[in-house]
């Protein structure tokens, strides 16, 4: 296969394009808009396709305790995107549904550009019911998603094909929709009579798929009962003659796994626990990397600008970073400090200074992501404030609607703002979103991770915060298995300890003992280590070398 013959078809449940389009909840979103802003940049033929959620995931309020509210996102399409002048039709429930979409342009550094079109439901002829199909990114029960992912996968493929684009790859950002491979099998199946092991090969040949958790809740599985009445008989006595392991379920990730040549984890150490959990396939590695452009504060880009002029098209060149003086680095990093300080004291009276050292934790609110790690024995962590001055906080991060263990989390944090006064001040800003993340990660002294290993796929906001000059102290977990260098980019947390007493005991220690001394004690050996995580973590987690991966070991070849 040569460069000019190769379309790749990426596949992704959500796209962060921008903190405007609520095309997106979390991190596989804004990772797959990373991937495409990439292709951009180095002119890879790609096309995308996700869908439009007229509501959105959610837009998070929070009350004075912390409660978390929910409502709809209010925006207008025809605002930011390009009406698809093509519709096409997916059968629901034996329903003839008619899908429309809307296309909007990533444009690339290097003049390349990749197109995005979202499937939309609400369409003239549909019913109101098949309307709202495509309104709410993970909203609803069973049902509903399964509905959402035929949109995906069954109409992704059919409005490609009706704008007349011949995909050679398809990538499948996670089982969401992995619909679009069973279908490609089906059309493999019509050309080849009863040949199904030379069916699979064909569709094997042209089909990657990337597994980005370790949660087996979080894998998509659909009773076979619900599956013929949303998908029809066809298909799911087609899903039945596949030869992966079969149950009362229809396992997404299975499906994708089964019909892709190529499957990754998004990093060493979540190929080795996927391996596990899906044997007899092997799970390959691609860990997962930032757009550089993006997640580069304002200030520290024109410090790069300046000393490194290609990184913008070349992010590998940031190993340069060793060059630029240390002075540089720490005025850029002043310069988004303050942005963030004046962004959190406009949420509230929390009289953050810029003068404090101040840590950033930003994930879903979820329990195995340990947001409440750092709090666990406030008398000891007021202890370290008052030893070495006062420390800052802050937190942001949505729980699902239906996650209510998630949800008393925020709670809690809430809970321990007045407990921890005055010597910790904690600050949780609502609405986490590209914007706010990109705030953060840059203006944090230090980015805390405290995922319960091996739960972690790989984590981004680290590397983002690395792009910024920010060392991380996160567990060893996802991509920090990769990225921590001692004496370096950060410090580690090793996992297995037997509670999260010991867990939060360890991180009290380290930076009771190693950071805060370094920080305050050594600033210029804390410039360096700034330094360092630029030249060392952001040099090459980053989407430009991640997507450079993919071609030439998923895109490129054939297996």
């Amino acid at each position: 296969m040569t460069a000019s013959s190769l379309l790749v078809a990426y596949f992704s449940m959500e796209i962060a394009l921008s903190s405007e389009l609520p095309t997106y909840a979390g991190g596989l979103g804004v990772l797959a808009g990373d991937h495409l802003r990439a292709a951009a940049d180095t002119g890879l033929p790609m096309v995308a396709v996700t869908l439009l959620y007229r509501k959105g995931y959610f837009r998070q309020v929070l009350d004075a305790q912390g409660h978390q509210q929910e409502r709809d996102v209010q925006w207008l399409p025809e605002h930011h995107l390009e009406r698809v002048p093509v519709q096409v039709v997916v059968t629901i429930e034996g329903r003839e549904v008619k899908v429309g979409a809307w296309c909007t342009w990533i444009h690339g550094a290097g003049g390349g550009r990749v197109p995005v079109y979202m499937l939309d439901t609400d369409v003239d002829g549909n019913d109101e019911e098949d309307r709202r199909i495509t309104d709410h990114l993970y909203g609803g029960e069973e049902r509903y998603r399964l509905q959402q992912e035929a949109v995906l996968g069954l109409g992704g493929r059919r409005l490609l094909a009706a704008l007349e684009l011949t995909p050679t790859r398809w990538h499948l950002n996670e089982g969401h929709s992995s619909l679009l491979a069973l279908e490609l099998l089906a059309l493999e199946l019509s050309a080849r009579t009863d040949d199904l092991e030379g069916a699979i090969a064909a569709v094997r040949e042209r089909c990657v798929f990337t597994t980005h958790t370790p949660i087996p809740t979080a894998h998509d599985r659909f009773p076979k009962a619900l599956a013929t009445a949303v998908l029809g008989r066809e298909l799911v006595e087609l899903y039945a003659r596949l030869p992966t392991p079969h149950s009362a379920e229809i396992n997404m990730s299975a499906l994708g796994i089964e019909l892709s040549g190529f499957v990754n984890g998004v990093s060493h150490r979540h190929a080795e626990v996927s391996t596990g959990m899906f044997p007899g396939r092997p799970i390959h590695a691609i860990t997962n990397g930032v757009h550089s452009a993006t997640w580069t504060a304002p200030a520290m880009r024109a410090v790069f600008d300046r000393w490194i002029p290609e990184w913008r098209r070349h992010a590998h060149a940031l190993r340069q970073a060793q060059k630029i003086p240390t002075e540089a680095i720490v005025a850029a990093h002043r310069e988004a400090k303050r942005a963030l300080v004046d962004e959190i004291n406009r949420h509230g009276d929390h009289n953050f200074g810029e003068e404090r050292f101040t840590i950033g934790f930003a994930r879903r609110a979820t329990a195995y992501k340990r947001m409440l790690l750092v709090l666990r024995d406030v008398r000891r962590l007021r202890e370290i404030a008052s030893r070495w001055g006062a420390l800052q906080i802050v937190f942001a991060g949505k729980a699902h609607p239906r996650d209510l263990e998630g949800k008393r989390m925020i709670e809690a944090v809430f809970r321990q703002q007045e407990v921890v006064l005055p010597s910790v001040r904690i600050a949780f800003l609502p609405g986490y979103d590209m914007r706010l993340g990109g705030l953060i990660t840059a203006g944090v002294d230090l980015w805390l991770n405290t995922p319960m290993a091996p739960l972690e796929a790989s984590g981004t906001s680290g590397m983002k915060a690395a792009h910024n000059g920010v060392p991380n102290l996160s567990v060893r977990d996802g991509w920090w298995c990769e990225g921590y260098v001692e004496g370096q980019t950060g410090w580690v947390l090793a996992p297995g300890h037997p509670s999260d007493d010991a867990d939060a005991a360890q991180l009290y220690r380290v930076l009771d003992e190693e950071i805060l001394p370094l920080y305050l004690g050594a600033p210029e050996r804390w410039a360096e280590r700034m330094r360092a995580s630029i030249a060392l973590a952001a040099s090459y987690f980053n989407a430009h070398r991640m997507l450079g991966e993919y071609l030439e070991r998923a895109y490129a070849p054939r297996w």
